[in-house]
C-alpha cells in the first residue's frame, strides 16, 4: 500500500483532473458594491504579511478587485514538507502556517485600504485524515477535536469514495470520505452552526468572500443552509470539478453561488499548447463549459491543475502567459490569475522555516512565481472593457488572433514563432495608446485602423484608459455637441475612484450611479472627455466612490460653465 500522504496527493490530482450636501439639498445615496468581484488574484501559500505588502504595493495600483488567500484556519502540520496539510483543518482558530489572527486582521485591513476585497479559502467539507498536532500546537484525533467535534459529528458509518461513485452514486460522493479525510455531517444543525460561526468570524475581520473547497462533496442543500446562517452577503465561489457523465455537476450549485469553471483551463491548454488559437473565435459555453459566464470563475490554472497536468502552468512559459492575456481580454466569467511557488516535487510545500511556517514571498529569489505581476497591465484592460462585446475579429488561420472590445479596447495575440506586422481594425477612437501587454504604444488613425507589429510569442493590448505618448484619443462628436475634457486634480486613497456628475443626462443627471468615470492614467490628474450639448449652461461636481461602495462629494457650491456653440471645451479643476 502507498504511504497515506501519497494516496492523498494522487487522489486529489485525479479529482482535479476529472456627509456632504449634494445638489438640490438631496442626500447622496450609498452605492451598493458591485455584484461580482471583478478580476481576482489567487496568492496561494503566501503568508499574511506578504499578501498585505503585495496588496498595497502591487495589486491595488494594478486594479485587481479581490485577492484570494489560502485557508486561514489551524491545520494538521507536516512541518512545511507538503502543501496539502493546510487542507486538513484541525480547528477553526486562526493559527495557520501563514500567520496568526493579528497578522490576518492587518492583512485584511491593508488590502481594503488598497481597494481590494479579500476572499478566504474555506475548508468545510472535512477535517483531517492523519496527524495529531496542528501548527497552533493543538492535539486532535481523526474523529476527535476537543471543544469542537466528536465522532457523532461525522458521517456514519464511515465509507470511502470509490472512483466509480462519481458516475454511479452521487450520494456517496457527498457523504463518504474524500481520500480518507474525516467527512463532516453537514446535514447536522450543530455542524452547520460551527461552520457558519467560523465563516462569520472571518467576515467580522473583514473577509468579503469565500472560495469553498471541495464543494462538490457537500450537498448543495447543506451549503445553502450554512449560507443562510452567515452574516452579511459574502461572495461565494465553489470548487465543483466538472467530470463528463458524472452524477454531480457544477450547475447544481449555482443557486448557492458561483462555481469554478474547470473546463475553461483545459480548453485553453488544447488551443495554446499545440492547437490553433484561431478556434477561440467561438469560445464559450458551447465548448462544453459547465455553467454560463455570469456564474463562472475562470482560470488558466490553479494549485491542483498545475500539478496534475490537466491545464498549463507557469512552466509553459509564453503559451501560459498568452492564455492569461486572452482570459483577461475575453468576455466570459470572472477571471482569476494564479500565483504560487515554483516546484519540481508536486507535493512539496512552499518555502518555510521554523516548524513549517511559510516565509515571506520574495519575487526575486526564484522560489515564488509572482506571475500575477506580468498581468498588471491586463487588469486595467479587463476593467476598462467591462460590458462590451467582441468585434473586429482577425485571425491568420492559425495562431495569430486579434479582436476589439466595443470601442474600449483591442488586443492581438501571436502564439507563433515569428513577429507579425499588419494593419488591424481596432474599433478605437483616434489617438495613441500604451501597450499594456508589453512595451511601446499603438497609434490609431481616424478610421480606427492601426499598423501594429505583434512580437513572436507576444501580445499587444490597448484600451481607452491608457494613453501613450502623443495626442490623447478624441471622441467622435455629433452635431450639436461639444467634446468637453474634464481635468481634475484629486488626491485619493487606494480603492477610491473619481467621477464627474452633473445636471445633464450626459453627466448622470446628479445620480452618482450614472456618473462619468475619470481615468487616473495621469494621476493625480483624473481625466475624461464627454460629449455635452452645445450652448448649454452646465452644473457639475466631482465625487469619489469608495471601496465600500459609498460616495464622497466635494464641497459646495456646484461648479458651472456654459458650453460653446461648437468645437471643444476644457475644464481644469482641483478637488475642494
Amino acid at each position: 500500500m502507498k504511504p497515506y500522504r501519497v494516496v492523498i496527493a494522487t487522489a486529489l490530482s485525479a479529482l482535479a483532473g476529472a456627509a456632504t450636501l449634494v445638489p438640490g439639498a438631496l442626500s447622496a445615496p450609498a452605492q451598493a458594491a458591485p455584484p461580482t468581484p471583478g478580476p481576482i488574484v489567487k496568492l496561494w501559500n503566501w503568508n499574511w504579511n506578504s499578501v498585505a505588502r503585495e496588496c498595497v504595493d502591487v495589486l491595488g495600483p494594478a486594479g485587481y478587485a479581490a485577492v484570494q488567500v489560502s485557508p486561514p484556519s489551524d491545520s494538521m502540520s507536516r512541518g512545511g514538507a507538503v502543501w496539502w496539510d493546510v487542507y486538513q483543518p484541525a480547528r477553526y482558530t486562526l493559527t495557520s502556517k501563514f500567520g496568526d489572527e493579528n497578522a490576518f486582521r492587518k492583512m485584511v485591513n491593508a488590502c481594503h485600504s488598497a481597494g481590494l476585497k479579500v476572499h478566504a479559502d474555506a475548508v468545510i467539507n472535512h477535517m483531517t485524515g492523519q496527524g495529531s498536532t496542528s501548527y497552533g500546537g493543538y492535539t486532535f484525533g481523526k474523529y476527535d477535536y476537543p471543544g469542537l467535534y466528536s465522532a457523532a459529528d461525522f458521517h456514519s458509518p464511515t465509507c470511502g469514495i470509490n472512483g466509480s461513485d462519481y458516475v454511479n452514486d452521487g450520494r456517496r460522493v457527498q457523504n463518504c470520505e474524500l481520500v480518507g479525510l474525516a467527512d463532516l455531517d453537514t446535514g447536522s444543525e450543530y455542524v452547520r452552526t460551527q461552520i457558519a460561526g467560523y465563516l462569520n468570524k472571518l467576515t467580522s475581520l473583514g473577509v468579503d468572500g469565500f472560495r469553498v473547497d471541495a464543494a462538490k462533496h457537500i450537498n448543495p442543500g447543506d451549503l445553502a443552509a450554512i449560507k443562510g446562517k452567515l452574516t452579511g452577503s459574502p461572495y461565494i465561489h465553489q470548487e465543483v470539478i466538472q467530470g463528463d457523465g458524472e452524477a454531480i455537476s457544477p450547475s447544481q450549485y449555482t443557486g448557492v453561488g458561483d462555481v469554478h469553471e474547470f473546463v475553461y483551463g483545459r480548453k485553453l491548454k488544447e488551443q495554446f499548447n499545440g492547437g490553433q488559437i484561431r478556434n477561440l473565435q467561438s469560445f464559450g459555453q458551447s465548448w462544453g463549459l459547465s455553467v454560463p459566464g455570469d456564474k463562472a470563475v475562470v482560470f488558466v490554472d490553479n494549485h491542483d491543475t498545475e500539478r496534475n497536468g490537466s491545464t498549463m502552468n507557469y512552466k509553459y512559459g509564453d503559451a501560459y502567459r498568452l492564455a492569461n492575456v486572452f482570459m483577461l481580454a475575453w468576455p466570459y466569467g470572472t477571471p482569476r490569475v494564479y500565483s504560487g511557488f515554483t516546484w519540481s516535487d508536486a507535493e512539496a510545500g512552499p518555502p518555510s522555516a521554523g516548524g513549517g511556517f511559510a516565509t515571506d514571498a520574495d519575487c526575486g529569489n526564484g522560489r515564488w512565481t509572482c506571475f500575477h505581476r506580468q498581468m498588471n497591465g491586463m487588469i486595467g484592460f479587463n476593467r476598462a472593457v467591462q460590458g462590451t462585446s467582441v468585434g473586429n475579429w482577425y485571425d491568420n488561420g492559425n495562431n495569430v488572433i486579434a479582436f476589439s472590445r466595443g470601442a474600449k479596447g483591442w488586443v492581438a495575440i501571436n502564439n507563433e514563432g515569428g513577429a507579425v506586422t499588419r494593419t488591424f481594425a481596432t474599433g478605437l477612437p483616434a489617438g495613441t495608446y500604451a501597450n499594456v501587454a508589453g512595451s511601446g504604444s499603438v497609434t490609431v488613425g481616424s478610421g480606427g485602423s492601426a499598423s501594429v507589429t505583434v512580437p513572436a510569442r507576444g501580445a499587444v493590448a490597448v484600451h481607452t484608459g491608457a494613453s501613450g505618448p502623443g495626442p490623447s484619443p478624441t471622441p467622435t462628436v455629433n452635431p450639436g455637441q461639444v467634446a468637453t475634457t474634464f481635468n481634475a486634480t484629486v488626491t485619493t486613497n487606494w480603492g477610491q475612484n473619481v467621477f464627474v456628475v452633473g445636471d445633464v443626462a450626459q453627466l448622470g443627471s446628479w445620480n452618482p450611479a450614472n456618473a462619468v468615470a475619470l481615468s487616473s492614467a495621469a494621476y493625480p490628474v483624473w481625466r475624461a472627455t464627454v460629449n455635452l450639448p452645445s450652448g448649454t449652461a452646465i452644473q457639475y461636481k466631482y465625487i469619489k466612490k469608495n471601496s465600500d461602495g459609498s460616495v464622497t462629494w466635494e464641497s459646495d457650491p456646484n461648479r458651472f460653465f456654459t458650453t460653446p456653440s461648437g468645437g471643444t471645451a476644457t475644464r481644469t479643476d482641483s478637488w475642494r
